[in-house]
């Protein structure tokens, strides 16, 4: 959707069976569509870890943005602000507040390159790896799988899904410092089900 008021319409109309629990704005107007104990249609199909059925283990929070472009930093206060909330209701660990792109790997690339992750982790809200230790590349897919991403025949998919969240100015084959951030995430952080969606 090209504005916020166009992701309002789709959101709350029955026939496009699509919902969320928050749509924030750029402006950084938060708009409440579905209490977070109710169930919302925003994930789609995509797993993390053994979930299968995202939708109905997470709150779905839609940023007004094309994917593209940079967020407004009104938004992402706004988002900062969301995040604290629902992690102190829910109990919800850093390391399981993930993107669309991260439950459905190719098929979904929200929040995008743009998104910044690392200021979340900054501020407890999400990871980061600390880096500095070097990977094995062959161990990469298992690592990625470990940390809780869907196990695939595509490695190269998963390279890119990767590098979307952690290294977005990165290109190439895959190396030794992918395989060494997710081989720390996976260590530090092993997948479970309790976990939340942005």
């Amino acid at each position: 959707m090209e504005t916020a008021a166009a992701a309002l319409k789709t959101l709350c109309n029955p026939e496009t069976e699509v919902s969320a629990h928050y749509l924030i704005a750029t402006d950084g107007e938060v708009m409440s569509l579905v209490p977070e104990a109710l169930r919302a249609w925003h994930a789609g199909a995509g797993r993390w870890g053994a979930v299968t059925d995202v939708n109905s283990r997470s709150i779905g929070i839609e940023l007004a943005n094309d994917g593209l472009s940079p967020f407004a930093a009104a938004q992402m206060d706004a988002l900062t602000d969301l995040l604290k909330g629902i992690r102190a209701r829910w109990d919800i660990r850093p390391e399981r507040v993930i993107g669309h792109s991260d439950m459905a790997p190719g098929r979904k690339i929200d929040p995008g390159r743009r998104f910044d992750w690392k200021r979340f982790a900054r501020e407890g809200l999400s990871v980061w790896p600390d880096g500095g230790i070097a990977g094995d590349v062959a161990e990469f897919t298992r690592h990625m799988q470990a940390f809780g991403y869907t196990a695939t025949d595509d490695p190269d998919m998963l390279l890119r899904v990767f590098r979307l969240r952690f290294r977005a100015a990165a290109s190439g084959p895959l190396d030794a410092v992918d395989a060494g951030m997710i081989a720390e995430l996976a260590r530090r952080f092993p997948v479970d089900a309790n976990f939340a969606w942005v």
